[in-house]
């Protein structure tokens, strides 16, 4: 089992020089070898690849005094980096996509740079001792496992914050299934989400509410000159701000999570395309409840809990009676919150109907179980079409 542990560094003035100083050395790394991978493809249709370049990284470290001044296997990492934009460039190729083409970075546009620990990298005295850089100042809010190892360190710049992320590897551990009742959930944007057993979670809207503070932050950089100091203040006002609300959202995320996570054995979501929903109408309050990341903090902590996650085809959810499975004659429009099914008279609120729903269909769509019931549903349906 693999794990992310994030904390907060405190670096000094000579510390902060340093750690800027080498991100923008793998800034200009990244940039040379994606420079390279290119002239070579166009001039003779030839692809470099990671270990040519790995291979040449050592004889310019030898030769160059400015990326000699940078550890060997962090910038090995820089170049698997590139190599990863590469390969994810040209799968989506194979898949049809137009994907563009990888970027060169511009100053400032890299902020992050991973170290192998043990190599140059190493936690001494309750502090991160990073090669040419110091020993950092670490704020444990947590204990790292005892039975933890740890792979590889991650530096990372962050609004003007500095932050290091340790993956660790842990071992797999047999967790029993979870006795505890099962759930659906319907997402939305009115309720950010509605149990099936009647419970409603009211939306965070953390962006919406900073609006006002972002206006005034996004105007003031706007009349700030280019290249200016003042710019710079304002461009990291700006991006605090943001750091701030996505912040208080995964908090908010986590915290929903695990009381689900806590209470429940079963839990079936919508299976939404929430890339396709973020681009639609309702982008702005889409984004701001961030639903993929709420359901990827879902899932990962229901597997450690093991407590069982799936995801229903969102289909006829909102439309259909959760009592008799009809759909109704005139399609219900999003305006009408009671859902009152003319077949068989069901009086139910329209987000608890579909989180019901939502759990019935998972209980027979993903594992082709309960077929039986699955056919008279279909034949119901379409009686009630007829």
């Amino acid at each position: 089992m693999h794990k992310a542990f994030t904390y907060r560094l405190y670096p000094n003035r000579e510390q902060t020089s340093a750690l800027e100083r080498t991100l923008e050395i793998h800034r200009r790394l990244y940039n040379d070898a994606l420079q390279w991978r290119k002239a070579a493809y166009e001039e003779s249709g030839k692809s470099v690849k990671y270990g040519e370049q790995s291979a040449e990284l050592t004889k310019l470290r030898i030769g160059n005094e400015y990326f000699s001044q940078a550890n060997f296997s962090s910038c090995q990492h820089t170049l698997r980096r590139l190599n990863t934009a590469f390969q994810n460039f040209f799968a989506r190729l194979k898949k049809g996509e137009n994907p563009g083409y990888p970027r060169f970075k511009g100053i400032g546009r890299f902020d992050s740079a991973r170290f192998t620990y043990a190599d140059g990298c190493r936690i001494k005295d309750g502090k991160l001792a990073l090669q040419y850089i110091g020993a950092l100042k670490v704020k444990w809010h947590r204990e790292l496992p005892e039975d933890s190892r740890i792979t590889s360190v991650t530096v990372r710049r962050k609004a003007g914050e500095w932050y290091v992320v340790f993956h660790l590897e842990l071992p797999n551990i047999e967790v029993a299934p979870s006795a505890n009742p099962p759930v659906g959930i319907d997402l939305g944007l009115k309720a950010f989400l509605v149990t099936s057993d009647g419970e409603f979670v009211e939306p965070s809207k953390f962006f919406q509410k900073a609006q006002k503070k972002l206006r005034v932050a996004q105007r003031a950089l706007a009349r700030k000159k280019r290249g200016s100091n003042r710019r710079k203040k304002a461009v990291r006002k700006v991006a605090k701000l943001h750091h701030h609300i996505g912040n208080q959202r995964k908090d908010f995320h986590h915290k929903t999570a695990r009381k689900l996570v806590n209470q429940y054995g079963f839990i079936a979501h919508e299976d939404l395309n929430t890339k396709g929903l973020s681009r639609g109408m309702l982008a702005k309050q889409v984004n701001d409840a961030g639903w993929g990341n709420f359901l990827n903090i879902l899932r990962f902590k229901a597997e450690c809990a093991g407590v069982a996650v799936v995801g229903a085809n969102p289909a006829y959810t909102t439309q259909a009676c959760s009592a008799c499975g009809c759909l109704p004659v005139k399609k219900i429009d999003l305006s009408v919150r009671v859902y009152h099914c003319e077949s068989c008279g069901l009086v139910l609120d329209r987000d608890i109907n579909a989180a019901i729903n939502v759990l019935q269909k998972a209980w027979t769509e993903p594992s082709g179980a309960n077929v039986e019931v699955v056919n008279s549903c279909v034949a119901r349906e379409a009686v009630c079409f007829s």
